[in-house]
């Protein structure tokens, strides 16, 4: 899974060098175009009132820039960022070190929300709301509960999956975005970006290639211009022209519309194995050997958007996309209309 060149996760190693192309400011920001005609006006009234920003919930499939929206949050009300995790958060008291600590108007970046622990969800909630912190002290009969006032602050939250999250920890935020995938012009602006800060020479047609592939998603079209820029060095002059990116991505078995073997073996998986489904998300992470919130969090939700697959009560479905992507017959093309045609 960390080494598929199309996964939307970030590796230890690409910390450092995504850091460097992220946009700092949300005028430097490309796509997402609701999300920041939204985010514009909700921190321009905050700066205005002299106020911390309501909280945000940002959702969607990894790699589609939710970290770095949450950077430019604090970057545009000049405030610092402290950053953790869901699963970092692991007892309430660790919650209550944290949030003691923040100084007025900070925000705080809390990545996987989804996989908050109850126990320290549910201090989080009056922390959110009131920014108050109740801390029992003592134990037994003689404890008693003790409230401490907390200074303003933003809590920005990221999830891919926000029907994981409780109905109550979800209502505390002011402000939910779902993030989308990019469209095709967006990734090009964002490759050309990105090429120009790497120095990378690089021709219209050649990133227009890269873009094609990356399945909308900004970190996988990052990704796709270092390895071709590699190939490019290596196995032609170091210019990336249409022609030398897509040898560079063939090679590398990153098809015109971004699968890689990998989303290909789940396809046929269901096409062959299961006869094109319905198939339980279990079994299919069975007969994968990937896990199944992986496959419900990384794999899935671009194979749904193309329309390759579906979720059905009893499963998942190839659809007829899937089998003409793949250059194998529908069942039951001969003799009608089946289950398997595009809705």
């Amino acid at each position: 899974m960390e080494d598929r060149l199309v996964s939307p996760k970030v590796s230890a190693e690409e910390q450092l060098v995504e850091g460097s192309l992220r946009p700092h400011r949300l005028a430097e920001y490309i796509g997402q175009d609701k999300i920041k005609a939204n985010l514009s006006i909700l921190l321009e009234a905050a700066r205005r009132r002299n106020e911390s920003v309501d909280h945000v919930l940002l959702y969607g499939p990894p790699g589609l820039g939710k970290t770095t929206l949450c950077n430019i949050i604090a970057a545009e009300m000049g405030v610092n960022l402290r950053t953790t995790s869901g699963p970092a958060i692991e007892h309430a008291g660790d919650l209550a070190s944290i949030l003691t600590s923040l100084q007025p108007g900070e925000v705080l970046f809390i990545d996987e929300i989804h996989r908050l622990a109850r126990p320290v969800e549910e201090r989080l909630y009056s922390a959110m709301e009131d920014f108050a912190l109740d801390v029992m002290i003592g134990k037994g009969p003689s404890a008693r509960s003790l409230r401490l006032t907390l200074p303003p602050f933003t809590v920005v939250g990221a999830t891919t999956r926000v029907g994981a999250l409780t109905a109550p920890l979800r209502d505390r935020f002011g402000a939910i975005y779902r993030m989308e995938y990019y469209d095709t012009e967006a990734l090009r602006q964002i490759v050309s970006r990105s090429a120009r800060i790497l120095k990378v020479p690089a021709d219209l047609p050649g990133i227009e290639e890269i873009a094609g592939r990356a399945r909308g998603t900004p970190r996988i079209v990052n990704r796709l211009l270092k390895r071709v820029r590699d190939y490019a060095q290596v196995m032609a002059d170091g210019l990336i022209t249409k022609e030398v990116a897509r040898a560079a991505l063939d090679a590398m078995e990153v098809d015109e519309i971004g699968l890689d073997q990998t989303d290909r073996n789940m396809l046929l998986t269901i096409i062959q194995k299961f006869n094109g489904g319905p198939v339980g998300l279990d079994t299919l992470a069975a007969s994968t050997s990937e896990d199944s919130d992986t496959i419900e969090d990384v794999y899935e939700p671009y194979l749904l958007q193309l329309g390759f697959i579906a979720r059905t009560p009893r499963g998942r479905i190839a659809m007829r996309a899937a089998y003409e992507h793949l250059s194998i017959t529908p069942p039951g093309t001969e003799s009608g209309p089946t289950l398997w045609t595009t809705p």
